[in-house]
């Protein structure tokens, strides 16, 4: 399956109108500019629903009488229900158990059906193979599918368009990497940077190594559970590895500090996962430079533990 900078195009085309266009906004570190990219404003609180309105719009009638399933710990679970609801598609949704309820609590709001699985003792691979073969609904990867990479990318034309030109650096956090891959198929003149949950650096293992490596076993726990996954796929692997990204992983304290920068400089509100990205450049796991694009890529966060992490620096 490959994907290219013509897929990105075509998916923006499609989604056009169906997802907003998040501000990209001026921020500064150490005495640096850079620019921080909002998709947590984005509608379902993250970049999943350019991904999952793009691969749903290409289902056929008979296809979306069926319904579909998808397996995710909250954003892509969301995004999927959001499109979904819009298009008149049942949705059913694999979520782990551990997953924070405000997600939960958004995925069902949005009307989905939800399945709850053990991450550490279950596939939600082949929970939502099962599902899918029970009822007939197409299974709607979270990364691991050419069309939900392509919509993701979306976000990275518009930041060419807000810019006026591709930036020299994009920074964006990495669990399996759709987001990644698609905005480096759609800014191919800018170097990518991705950055992972300390533990759970699959993807920076992988491209050391050439080929896909797992996450370890006993990966320990991280606040980051937008980014918890335990295996990249061949498609957001090969793009980035292919552009030669960069890669690093932050710690859970490292990502706090990242989510009280966005809040005490700019007011925004960013969940773990999404702030992985901001938290590499403040703790100087990348080098500081101009023209950086930084990608907050989402804000559900539960509002007192948001609250308990900003309240932590006074």
């Amino acid at each position: 399956m490959i994907v290219t900078r013509y897929d990105v195009l075509g998916a923006a085309k499609r989604i056009d109108g169906l997802v907003e266009r998040t501000p990209l906004i001026e921020s500064e570190v150490a005495g640096t500019r850079v620019w921080l990219k909002c998709e947590c404003l984005q509608t379902g609180g993250a970049f999943k629903l350019r991904g999952a309105t793009n691969r749903l719009l290409q289902l056929s009638e008979a296809e979306r009488a069926r319904g579909v399933v998808a397996f995710s710990s909250g954003n892509h679970a969301r995004g999927v229900a959001i499109a979904a609801r819009r298009l008149g598609i049942r949705a059913i949704i694999v979520m782990p158990s551990d997953a924070p309820q405000v997600k939960v609590d958004g995925t069902r709001d949005e009307g989905a059906e939800i399945v709850f699985y053990d991450r550490r003792t279950e596939s939600r691979e082949a929970i939502a193979g099962r599902i899918s073969e029970e009822t007939g609904a197409t299974v709607v990867p979270s990364f691991d599918d050419p069309a939900i990479v392509a919509g993701q990318g979306t976000a990275g034309l518009e930041i060419v368009e807000q810019l006026g030109r591709e930036p020299a650096r994009i920074i964006v956090p990495c669990g399996g990497g759709g987001l990644a891959a698609g905005i480096a198929l759609a800014v191919p003149g800018a170097e990518i940077a991705i950055v992972e949950p300390a533990g759970w650096d699959d993807m920076e293992r992988s491209l050391a190594a050439g080929e896909i490596v797992p996450v370890e076993p006993d990966a320990p726990p991280t606040l980051c559970d937008a980014l918890q996954t335990p295996l990249v796929s061949p498609i957001t692997f090969g793009t980035l590895r292919d552009r030669q990204a960069k890669a690093v992983s932050v710690t859970n304290e490292e990502v706090e500090a990242a989510m009280r920068f966005a809040f005490e400089r700019h007011g925004l509100v960013v969940e773990p996962g999404g702030s992985a990205a901001l938290a590499a450049l403040l703790a100087d796991k990348l080098p500081l430079r101009g023209d950086t694009v930084v990608v907050l890529s989402g804000g559900n966060v539960d509002p007192a533990f948001h609250a308990r992490i900003v309240a932590a620096a006074a």
